[in-house]
């Protein structure tokens, strides 16, 4: 029987390809793609001149956010830009040409732009998505492999195009024995799923 469940796991092994490893980001690096407001994120609304409707507020878990005069507005998929634009919107009912910044304070992100650990890492948990981010950095923010992870049997679960695409990982090679090759660039949504070691 355990010859079996090898067999199986070695042929599943073959079928997942391995990523390149990620560049050294340069200190002179770009920003990264538009951050994207999600459930939680904890926003601070200005409108100037107007301080009775500057105000903080969490995004809610549905996506929306309440601020005085707007009872509810969308606000999860959109950048910080987008949301104050369709603020000015809506306020320009009850003020004359309203000027409104929207800062994150707080940053949760989309639930597709999260990056989720599973599995046998010492902390598992789904984690916002930051520019030019490595497995090393996922790593740090999980608190490293616990002691019965499989790590170099890890697998990377990528959406490419609408469909999954799963990727091998070598995550013990890269923290414990500092293999820079086995540290890939990671994207938006990525999850790692981590196995627990047989013996």
């Amino acid at each position: 029987m355990i010859g079996i469940c090898a067999a199986a796991l070695v042929a599943c092994a073959q079928t997942h390809s391995e990523l390149p490893a990620a560049n050294f980001v340069s200190p002179s690096e770009g920003p990264g793609p538009d951050y994207l407001i999600g459930p939680l994120d904890s926003l601070n609304i200005f409108v100037w001149r107007n301080q009775e409707v500057t105000t903080t507020v969490t995004v809610r878990p549905d996506g929306r956010i309440s601020v005085p005069l707007i009872e509810d507005l969308s606000a999860t998929g959109k950048t910080p830009t987008q949301l104050a634009r369709d603020i000015e919107e809506k306020l320009s009912v009850y003020i004359r040409n309203p000027i409104v910044t929207v800062i994150v304070s707080g940053f949760v992100g989309p639930f597709a732009q999260q990056i989720r650990v599973v599995g046998e890492a010492v902390e598992p948990q789904s984690i916002p998505y930051r520019a030019n981010m490595t497995l090393l950095d996922v790593m740090v923010s999980v608190g490293g492999l616990t002691e019965f992870a499989a790590g170099n049997r890890a697998s990377l679960v990528r959406n490419e195009g609408g469909s999954q695409r799963e990727y091998t990982v070598r995550i013990s090679d890269l923290i414990r024995y500092g293999d820079t090759s086995a540290n890939v660039t990671i994207y938006p949504g990525d999850v790692i799923i981590i196995p627990e070691s047989f013996f």
